[in-house]
């Protein structure tokens, strides 16, 4: 690096401040516009056409950073590889001392743009919060509960919690609908009985299987009917639909209802 200091690296004059705020300014502006913009439009779309909306926001914001990065640099230094290497060295040392927990939120934010663990419309669930990405900025995430709660999350998570994404960039959005039966009845009539009711449902998305898995408990035998609403957004509603139309059909068809212990839906 020939021993040059910081300050003999960056030569910054007047007029190359006012191109770098202007650059500044006006990528601030082009990301807020399609923050604002994109999420809109992907409102009047369903399925993967919303979804494909929603993820290209934090592209979008990531190329337009890097375009203005690039574009920033060669009017603060003198554009060699010495330089370059020395000045992001010192800043980086710097903001490592000053910032060490938002510096950390900021890498695993530029991993997270890369990763892609999440994007905007998927459903997450970090430390047993779970909800709908709303946003994603450089530092954090931002997630709305089923009780319409926004809950801001540090990309910082990502090095030590578990992610969760139920729908992982894409439409389909797995749901489970739970019945504990007394378990003198017919498998067989039962299985047909929720299939019945799933493939009935306005929720329902055709392209994806329905499926009923059976599994027994010293006190119950335990229905998990599982498939996929037409939009992730409905999966509430889905479930509802399931659950309440399924219950008088099941008696109709002779199944009781078991009484099952508390602890043992929470352990099971």
């Amino acid at each position: 690096m020939n021993g040059k200091s910081l300050s003999e690296i960056v030569t910054l004059s007047w007029e190359s401040l006012f191109q770098i705020l202007l650059i500044i300014a006006a990528s601030w502006v082009f990301i807020v516009v399609v923050k604002k913009t994109l999420p809109r439009l992907a409102e009047r779309f369903s399925g993967s056409q919303r979804q494909y909306l929603l993820g290209s926001v934090q592209l979008i914001r990531l190329l337009v950073i890097l375009i203005a990065v690039l574009l920033i640099i060669p009017r603060v230094v003198e554009p060699s590889f010495q330089n370059l290497f020395a000045l992001l060295g010192g800043l980086g040392l710097a903001l490592g001392f000053a910032f060490k927990d938002y510096a950390s939120s900021l890498t695993a934010g530029l991993v997270a743009a890369y990763e892609n663990p999440y994007r905007m419309g998927d459903w997450i669930e970090v430390d047993g919060t779970y909800g709908e990405v709303t946003a994603i900025g450089m530092r954090a995430v931002e997630i709305v509960t089923p009780d319409d709660t926004k809950v801001v999350i540090p990309h910082q998570k990502l090095w030590n919690s578990l992610v969760k994404n139920s729908n992982n960039g894409t439409s389909f959005l797995q749901c489970t609908a739970d019945f504990y039966l007394h378990p003198e009845h017919s498998p067989r009539k039962i299985r047909q009985v929720l299939t019945d009711v799933a493939m009935t449902s306005p929720f329902l998305n055709l392209q994806r299987p329905v499926s009923v898995v059976v599994s027994e408990t010293p006190w119950a035998t335990h229905y998990r009917l599982k498939a996929y609403p037409a939009d992730p957004r409905d999966q509430f509603q889905f479930v509802s639909d399931l659950t309440a139309r399924a219950k008088p059909l099941l008696l109709q068809s002779g199944a009781q209802f078991a009484a099952v212990p508390p602890f043992a839906i929470r352990t099971g």
